[in-house]
């Protein structure tokens, strides 16, 4: 199967969670064969949605940031990453990972007894991913359905033994995995995520006005230092470079989607010293903001 090299950039709304519709109502499950290092910047930038995800690493290396941890895979191991767990995929090299992605629903209606007793358990787990590795016994099995699945997905009418393997693979990661309940520390977890949503979505909202660390804070109640730790922890940079790079964004889009000049689209997103923008621009795209224009 060949490479996708058109979808190369994810797409979020403001808090951060996947615009885009993997598979249909009818039947919730997509197959990517994909490669991090054609995605903008060479990764899956940050993003969250309802579906489960997994990913095999068929070659290269690649690090794995799920929720607040860190993961570097090599070529033959495996993740499994939970519903709603904000997620990013990084690599310095070629990096392919077939992956799927889909509704727990697929594999049984929500409120049966199958959904309840097997599917809910692990979507309810502290757990925000799962690591398979060759070298474990019951991880490798997991591998090898993966295999098996996107081997499927080449043929016609494969919904129902893709299904059917689906099935295998759940009960095997609901056999072998810790599934525990979310604690308090969990629920923390999630709360803390939630305020980083919305601070983000204040930055997406306001990037163009004079945005300062204490108003960045206020709009979820904590201190600068808090707020400081929280985008550290789970967006690995401070809130202040967050929206810097946010601008830089915009301004990329603008270039490419208007006539304005240089100094008239730093100035519209936020940046007032056009020389300050045109550095932080040519670091980030590797390119001034009119080599930029000319290319795309």
């Amino acid at each position: 199967m060949d490479i996708n090299d058109k979808y190369t950039k994810i797409l979020i709304d403001e808090t951060l969670r996947e615009k885009v519709s993997h598979g249909s109502e009818e039947y919730p499950f997509k197959y990517y064969y994909e490669d991090i290092w054609l995605f903008d910047f060479h990764c899956v930038d940050w993003h969250w949605h309802s579906e489960v995800e997994f990913v095999f690493l068929e070659k290269g290396r690649a690090k794995f940031l799920v929720g607040s941890e860190s993961f570097t895979l090599s070529a033959g191991m495996g993740i499994f990453i939970n519903t709603q767990v904000i997620h990013r995929f990084e690599s310095e090299e070629s990096a392919v990972i077939p992956n799927i992605v889909f509704l727990p629903t697929l594999l049984s209606p929500e409120g049966s007894l199958i959904y309840q007793k097997y599917i809910l358990p692990v979507l309810d787990s502290s757990s925000d991913c799962v690591i398979f590795s060759p070298e474990v016994s019951w991880q490798n099995d997991i591998l090898e359905m993966l295999r098996w699945v996107f081997k499927l997905q080449e043929k016609n009418k494969c919904e129902m033994k893709t299904v059917e393997v689906l099935l295998n693979l759940w009960n095997t990661i609901y056999e072998n995995m810790s599934v525990k309940e979310k604690t308090a520390v969990s629920y923390a977890s999630a709360h803390t995520q939630a305020q980083l949503q919305i601070m983000m979505q204040y930055i997406h909202k306001n990037y163009f006005r004079n945005i300062l660390l204490d108003d960045i804070a206020k709009t979820v109640a904590l201190s600068k230092s808090s707020a400081l730790n929280i985008f550290n922890k789970y967006l690995k940079t401070s809130p202040i470079s967050y929206l810097v790079n946010y601008r830089l964004k915009r301004a990329a889009m603008l270039l490419t989607t208007t006539e304005n000049s240089v100094y008239s689209i730093a100035h519209d997103v936020g940046f007032e010293n056009a020389g300050y923008f045109c550095r932080k621009f040519k670091r980030l795209y590797e390119m001034t903001p009119l080599e930029y224009r000319k290319k795309l």
